[in-house]
């Protein structure tokens, strides 16, 4: 209890280990190694680059010997542990690959390997938390956030807190073990994603076509134009002043809720003193739409209301809602047609900001056929489904990963 108390024990821990945690130099722990290289003109080498948010070590191309000017490279070795001297502070630390066994880096990187106290595993790890993170930040030097320069020999001044190698390679194992799902969800969730942007492309006509590329069976009646304004309403959000703002009340959904067309709810909420009118009190199958933002990227950005709120629930001034009873009306305001129009209507503007007006005269083409919609709709309903459905197993692995470097690390 007493080693908790002085922060040399974590909460969690394996059963087999009950010594306390040891400070030690990071200089004295470090296993620092450099594999010089003589280039040779004529050969291809591999270059790296270490990603900033610990990111990983990837690829940056490779180059004849001949044309990489400065000579003094070494080479890295699959498990290697890489810090960017000048990206530390930015994250930029990461385990060499076995795939970029054999690359090489400039001087400008540090490389270290295992020692008799270290793993490069281990202190991967560490160096992604903030303890770390702080010491990369104090032993840094410069005027500009962008530009400071690494002070390895600083750095290996200061002390870290560790255990003894076979607890760090349980730790390690548990840590991979998270990394390797959360890099299998996300893929997966990428492809889901990349399969939608894809099928928003082929289902609904490109600009100059009447029909879309690819089509449920058996419809083969043409698509017609109709304005946003026809097949729906749309209106503006509240507005309220920083003495309006409450810690209950209606909540007011703003820009950083829409989020992958779909309204996230679970941070980032406002709630505000104030009555809501019932003709913009969002219902199931609203449609929220992003009408200002310092970004022109996100402007014009929408997301489906699901389900009833069960809290009286609006979107704030700088967003729109569009209630339609098209079966398509939310996947309209995602296809590539749409956002071009709305990009266009930004154009030359220092103001990232659309009028329901604006938004009211779009025409765009639809199904003549309302099963042909339905059908559509339908589609992307659970292809939506699934992107969310990926995307929560995804929140909940980053905090499980969270809790467990918080309770395994002092």
């Amino acid at each position: 209890m007493a080693d908790q108390i002085t922060g040399k024990v974590p909460r969690i821990r394996f059963k087999a280990y009950t010594e306390s945690w040891a400070d030690e130099k990071i200089g004295d722990v470090l296993a620092e190694k450099r594999r010089p290289i003589v280039l040779d003109d004529d050969q291809s080498y591999e270059l790296i680059t270490v990603k900033r948010r610990n990111e990983g070590v990837v690829s940056r191309g490779h180059l004849l010997g001949r044309d990489i000017l400065v000579k003094n490279y070494a080479q890295l070795k699959a498990g290697d542990f890489v810090i960017s001297k000048r990206q530390v502070v930015h994250g930029a630390t990461g385990i060499v690959p076995p795939a970029l066994d054999g690359a090489i880096v400039s001087k400008e990187y540090l490389t270290a390997v295992d020692s008799e106290k270290l793993l490069t595993e281990f202190l991967a790890i560490v160096a992604s938390l903030p303890a770390m993170r702080k010491k990369f930040f104090l032993s840094s030097y410069g005027v500009d956030i962008e530009k400071l320069f690494f002070d390895a020999e600083d750095w290996m001044k200061r002390v870290v807190t560790i255990p003894r190698v076979a607890e760090q390679v349980k730790i390690g194992i548990v840590i991979q073990k998270l990394d390797r799902l959360l890099v299998l969800n996300q893929r997966e969730h990428e492809k889901l994603a990349t399969l939608k942007k894809a099928m928003l492309q082929r289902m609904f006509p490109q600009t100059g076509s009447i029909t879309p590329d690819l089509r449920f069976s058996g419809y083969s009646r043409g698509w017609v134009k109709t304005k946003l304004k026809d097949i729906g309403i749309f209106r503006r959000g509240i507005g309220y002043r920083q003495k309006d703002v409450s810690t209950s009340g209606l909540l007011v959904l703003r820009s950083s809720n829409i989020q992958d067309a779909r309204l996230v709810l679970d941070s980032d909420l406002q709630f505000v003193n104030l009555k809501c009118p019932d003709d913009i009190r969002l219902r199931k199958g609203d449609i929220a739409i992003c009408m200002s933002n310092g970004s022109k990227a996100l402007v014009g950005k929408s997301a489906i209301c699901e389900g009833n709120p069960l809290l009286p629930t609006t979107v704030g001034a700088f967003c729109s809602i569009f209630r339609s009873p098209s079966p398509i009306a939310a996947q309209l305001l995602q296809t590539p047609i749409y956002l071009k129009c709305v990009k266009d209507l930004l154009a030359g503007s220092s103001i990232n900001n659309l009028k329901n007006s604006d938004l009211c005269e779009l025409e765009l083409r639809v199904p003549a056929d309302v099963d042909e919609q339905e059908k559509i709709g339908s589609y992307f309903r659970t292809l939506d489904l699934l992107i969310f459905q990926h995307a929560t197993q995804l929140q909940k692995l980053y905090q499980i990963r969270a809790a467990c470097l918080e309770g395994l690390f002092v």
